[in-house]
């Protein structure tokens, strides 16, 4: 009897794949995060409600706003990266393992530094902006 190959996913060979093919795969990724972690929809809606906020107070110049969009794209960015750490670790094994868990707590640590980071520039931006609305220049 002749045994059968397995199929395998090429995606993830070396070689040359479409750009079609590439674009595809990371769409698929964001719309993966959007439906599937929370922490991404938390970063979401806060980056949502900054936007919205700065859009308001209408004090925004393009400097401001190209700080800000750098800023909200670390985060939710650095987030991505978080998850696709969780995710490889449940795909290596599910029983606790120290140094993943290290890993893990690792990936997140970053998380939280690049939000922080955003938050502080975000208060630094929003302080000034908001002193020249309330002057009402």
């Amino acid at each position: 009897m002749k045994q059968r190959k397995p199929k395998i996913d090429t995606r993830f060979m070396r070689g040359r794949r479409p750009w079609s093919q590439k674009w595809a795969d990371a769409f698929h990724g964001l719309r993966w995060s959007v439906h599937e972690q929370s922490s991404f929809i938390v970063h979401f809606f806060a980056a949502v409600a900054v936007i919205v906020s700065a859009w308001f107070l209408g004090t925004f110049d393009t400097v401001r706003w190209a700080i800000l969009v750098i800023c909200i794209t670390m985060v939710i960015g650095c987030e991505m990266l978080n998850t696709s750490i969780e995710t490889l670790a449940k795909a290596i094994t599910s029983s606790h393992d120290p140094l993943i868990g290290r890993a893990l707590d690792i990936a997140s640590g970053a998380v939280l530094t690049v939000a922080f980071g955003a938050a502080v520039v975000g208060t630094i931006l929003f302080l000034e902006s908001l002193a020249i609305f309330l002057r009402g220049g």
